[in-house]
């Protein structure tokens, strides 16, 4: 299934859909479905047999193209990223390859949708792309072997995670150069395992403007989404609607000589082989200050 968090104008609160055809079908009221992508996967099979039956109701969907998608999980309680996940982008950092996982922490507040815009920064003109595979998590979880680890995956979706280079490189843990507003785009929708099948056989691409930039597949992944959720859950406990975002593929911006960054007005898209594409236009930020 492919589930979706949308709003049908910008004042109402965000729903649930199942994604039909062109159309997404409104969930929100059915009969034993719960109001978040959160709850819903807390609810486990009976939340899930509870979609497909709203699924198979023959309700009118709404085209998407009258709603407007948000993350699939708006609210995680953690974004993680792991850094120099491919061979190929080790290799066009100069950098060699980790022997231990290398995970960063991406704010939550960073959380962005599929189609809205990523901010370029008042204070950096070193924006950079990186398309990755995001995996949602399904089930609280700890110690968690690699073998059972696919037990507690909720879904997939694809991922940008937007870099803003000198603030990444300013600090040791890169956690603020990787967690300005708006520069967590997801989506469109979370795709359910039972629908992607293996989800280290995927086609993962990025353009810009139309000129692409990355061409990989998630085989390449060093660590792969399983040895990722054993390695975390031996230190901390994952809960529902976590987000992994699983490295990116050759090709970044700040890696090309000269370093080709970001700019007002370019359009970057990420496109994932069953899990759909993002597209998000490059916007310069309002520095306005906000209080309150």
């Amino acid at each position: 299934m492919k589930l979706a968090t949308f709003r049908t104008s910008g004042n109402d609160a965000p729903r649930l859909g199942i994604v039909q055809d062109e159309g997404v079908l409104d969930l929100t009221g059915a009969a034993g479905v719960p109001g978040t992508m959160r709850e819903l996967l807390a609810g486990g099979d009976a939340a899930m047999d509870a979609v497909r039956r709203a699924g198979e109701s023959g309700a009118a969907a709404l085209p998407l193209g009258a709603v407007h998608l948000r993350p699939p999980v708006p609210n995680p309680g953690k974004m993680l990223g792991i850094g120099l996940n491919y061979a190929d982008h080790i290799e066009e950092t100069g950098m060699t390859k980790p022997e231990v996982q290398m995970w960063f922490n991406k704010q939550v507040t960073c959380a962005n949708g599929p189609y809205d815009g990523i901010n370029l920064p008042a204070v950096s003109s070193a924006l950079d792309y990186e398309a990755e595979l995001c995996v949602i998590i399904g089930k609280r979880c700890k110690h968690v072997p690699t073998e059972r680890a696919a037990e507690v995956v909720g879904g997939f979706c694809c991922g940008n995670d937007v870099s803003v280079r000198d603030w990444q490189r300013a600090a040791m843990t890169m956690q603020i150069g990787k967690s300005f507003d708006t520069h967590g785009p997801m989506g469109p929708w979370l795709v359910t395992p039972d629908e992607v099948g293996d989800p280290h056989s995927l086609d993962i691409r990025c353009t810009v403007n139309g000129e692409e930039r990355q061409n990989s597949n998630t085989r390449h992944l060093i660590f792969d989404c399983y040895d990722a959720i054993a390695h975390l859950t031996k230190a901390f406990t994952l809960e529902v609607g976590d987000v992994l975002f699983m490295g990116t593929p050759a090709g970044v911006g700040a890696a090309m000589k000269p370093p080709n960054f970001l700019k007002a007005g370019d359009v970057v898209r990420v496109e994932i082989e069953k899990l759909g594409h993002l597209e998000n236009q490059i916007v310069a930020e309002n520095a306005e200050c906000v209080i309150g």
